[in-house]
């Protein structure tokens, strides 16, 4: 059979995005698992390693806007995309906080969730890019049915057929029966009941201080996450530059790399493209359902 398509998009062309992607297209795994398709800027040239700037946050726009469509016309069976720079993208005066929002936006997709994907830790994000404090009114009953529906259904692609999830509690101790906050009682609890009712495996809340643990000992093959950190903080401690982000919920596939544009180092050739690298072989795997 012919080897998939992947487009790789650059990112930020200021950022490592592009030294990553040239590093990783010639690796000698993904040249054997896929055709990789390049995504960027023609003139990438003139963005100035490390440079904040509204024209790059465009150009990485614009090449991922050109991949999805490719990738919606079957001209590509998958997308691995590099970073991009939020604040870039809002001095371009775009809308999205990041590739996830504007995923969902292209592809019309009505509930995509954030998941980091490694070979000893799975979670998933209930919450994503907004402020800490903002984190307990968006954790309602009905959001959280979502994500937990949504994320039982993503998980046998990955090779659960019948997986268990587990969530985190938002509170410390998750919330020692409304001691320490109520959220647990009020929305978390409800919705894991709630799916439960529906033959899904899902149980908690549990401590955030030791769900992670008992995930990565093989109890659980998903946590979910009520918010960014506390699901990124354990996934990168386990397998930092080995984990992948994948977006759920997409028609189309769509990983990234765990880390971002890393301008401090941006164009001095020492940027490890293992992220990349991962993210481009399980979109291949993907493509090709070989996982």
């Amino acid at each position: 059979m012919p080897l998939p398509r992947i487009a790789i998009t650059v990112g930020d062309p200021a950022g490592v995005g592009p030294e990553l992607v040239e590093k990783a297209i010639r690796d000698p795994h993904v040249l054997a698992a896929c055709e990789p398709v390049v995504y960027g800027p023609p003139d990438a040239d003139r963005f100035a390693p490390g440079v904040l700037s509204a024209d790059a946050g465009r150009a990485a726009y614009d090449a991922l806007v050109r991949a999805v469509d490719d990738a919606r016309g079957g001209r590509v069976e998958a997308i691995a995309t590099a970073p991009i720079n939020k604040e870039a993208w809002a001095l371009a005066g775009l809308p999205w906080r990041g590739h996830t929002e504007l995923l969902a936006h292209l592809t019309g997709a009505p509930r995509v969730a954030m998941m980091f994907y490694s070979r000893h830790l799975r979670v998933v994000l209930a919450s994503v890019h907004v402020a800490l404090g903002d984190v307990p009114r968006l954790l309602t009953f009905e959001h959280l049915v979502e994500i937990i529906r949504l994320s039982a259904r993503e998980l046998p692609r990955f090779g659960f057929e019948r997986p268990k999830l587990a969530l985190a509690g938002l509170n410390p101790h998750a919330g020692e029966h409304g001691l320490f906050g109520t959220e647990e009682d009020t929305a978390i609890r409800p919705a894991i009941e709630a799916c439960r009712a529906r033959g899904i495996d899902v149980s908690g809340p549990f401590p955030g201080d030791t769900v992670f643990v008992r995930a990565r000992r093989g109890e659980f093959d998903v946590v979910i996450a009520c918010y960014h950190d506390q699901g990124l903080i354990p996934v990168k401690l386990v397998a930092f530059g080995t984990a992948v982000n994948v977006t759920l919920g997409l028609p189309i596939i769509r990983t990234s790399v765990d880390h971002g544009t890393a301008f401090d180092i941006a164009g001095q050739g020492v940027a490890h493209p293992e992220s990349m690298v991962s993210a481009v072989l399980l979109a291949a795997r993907l493509a090709t359902s070989e996982l």
